[in-house]
């Protein structure tokens, strides 16, 4: 391999560790109930009043306190979304729309959390 591939080769080597989002809360407790409850998610490296991660799939949900809730960007699939709509206004949180046919021909639907925070539930293509 020559000296510019072997340079371009370098600077392409993924260097992360992890890969996370972050979602403010207000309420840590009810939030990660609303996550374990909605998708499954398991607490997997802290859990505590200030920070917990959840695990969705091979990504982290990083749960922050405090700050302002957001819409998130975030999708998760879920194998059954009819059980997780209904367990969002249970769990806190409210449905917004849906659900409705994806572009995939999935069906989705908008939620927010238990935190105020926008998210769509995706079910299984």
């Amino acid at each position: 391999m020559g000296r510019l591939a072997a340079e371009a080769e370098s600077r392409t080597v993924d260097r992360t560790t992890r890969t996370y989002f972050t979602l403010n809360v207000g309420d840590m407790a009810r939030a990660v109930a609303f996550y374990r409850a909605v998708v499954g998610a398991p607490v997997v490296r802290y859990e505590s009043d200030q920070i917990s991660e959840l695990k969705l799939g091979p990504a982290t949900v990083a749960l922050h306190a405090g700050g302002n809730p957001r819409e998130s960007g975030l999708v998760v699939e879920v194998p059954d979304l009819d059980a997780a709509i209904s367990a969002v206004p249970r769990m806190g949180g409210m449905v917004i729309s849906g659900p409705y046919a994806s572009a995939d021909g999935s069906r989705a639907a908008d939620v927010n959390d238990s935190e105020g925070n926008g998210l769509t539930l995706a079910g299984a293509a």
